[in-house]
């Protein structure tokens, strides 16, 4: 599939390298977005290590999630902790009762609360981005991208699924390279790909649920699909709040015109003809 890197174990990996951005395109092996590494098989770590010389894994989870299903060791790569949100954040639910409804493995009672109190929506990824541990985790993110040198290794970012914290961390990337709102969505939209036989799965499982639409497109959601709607409405969010993406990135994650110059310079490279 497009963008795939084979990572056995770790779902939703891929890359944004190869992308062309004007007359220039994101360098190879280097920005790399999963799902989360608890599973990869012995082969995925030695292929990080190896092949992609990872410097750095960047955790977006929670920490409850990451105590759950802690990262693998990968030799040579730090592994920084940035949560983007915690349960303690949602004041619409009690965090104990989500938190219990996760640690038992009850998807349905965690959806249904969580549809019930609007925790799932549109307004989920401007949630991530505008709420202060979300600025302050795609700030630190930001800072990694900046230091790392794409000629010793790549960085790789995750979180659960590899679709929403993660999805929202490659649409700011992208937004910084100065892609356009078109590749963003795209980017974001190959997740229903990378995940077609879960989120297929899920479909079939919950047919016998009854449920309007919208409810369904959620319920789906949480199992693993994304909706462009959603991404869509936190770049439109950006854009009435910050004038653009890149506003956002200037006035809360304090990457200006030379940090941008500075990633351009790192991560692009003349596109082939």
């Amino acid at each position: 599939m497009r963008n795939a890197i084979d990572l056995p174990g770790v779902g939703n990996a891929r890359e944004l390298g190869g992308y062309v951005i004007g007359d220039r395109a994101i360098k190879k092996g280097v920005l790399l977005r999963t799902a989360g590494l608890g599973g990869a098989a012995p082969e995925a770590i030695k292929k990080l290590q190896s092949e992609y010389r990872l410097q750095t894994a960047v955790d977006l989870r929670m920490t409850g999630e990451r105590e759950s299903i802690p990262d693998p060791e990968i030799p040579g790569a730090r592994n920084i902790h940035l949560p983007v949100i915690e349960m303690t954040d949602y004041s619409e639910a009690d965090p104990e009762m989500i938190a219990h409804f996760m640690k038992n493995g009850d998807r349905m009672k965690l959806f249904e609360m969580s549809y019930e109190y609007g925790m799932l929506g549109p307004g989920l990824y401007t949630r991530f981005l505008l709420n202060d541990r979300g600025k302050k985790a795609y700030r630190e993110f930001f800072r990694i991208l900046l230091e790392n040198d794409p000629d010793k290794g790549a960085v790789l970012w995750h979180c659960t699924d590899g679709k929403d914290r993660t999805g929202c961390a490659a649409m700011l990337i992208l937004a910084a390279l100065g892609a356009s709102r078109e590749m963003m969505i795209a980017d974001y939209m190959l997740t229903n790909e990378y995940s077609s036989a879960q989120i297929e799965a899920a479909r079939q499982k919950t047919a016998a649920y009854p449920m309007p639409p919208e409810k369904r497109e959620a319920l789906l959601f949480m199992c693993g699909a994304v909706v462009e709607r959603y991404m869509v409405n936190a770049i439109d969010t950006l854009k009435e709040r910050y004038g653009s993406v890149e506003g956002y990135l200037r006035e809360e994650l304090d990457t200006g015109s030379a940090e941008l110059e500075e990633l351009k310079n790192k991560y692009l490279e003349a596109a082939e003809l």
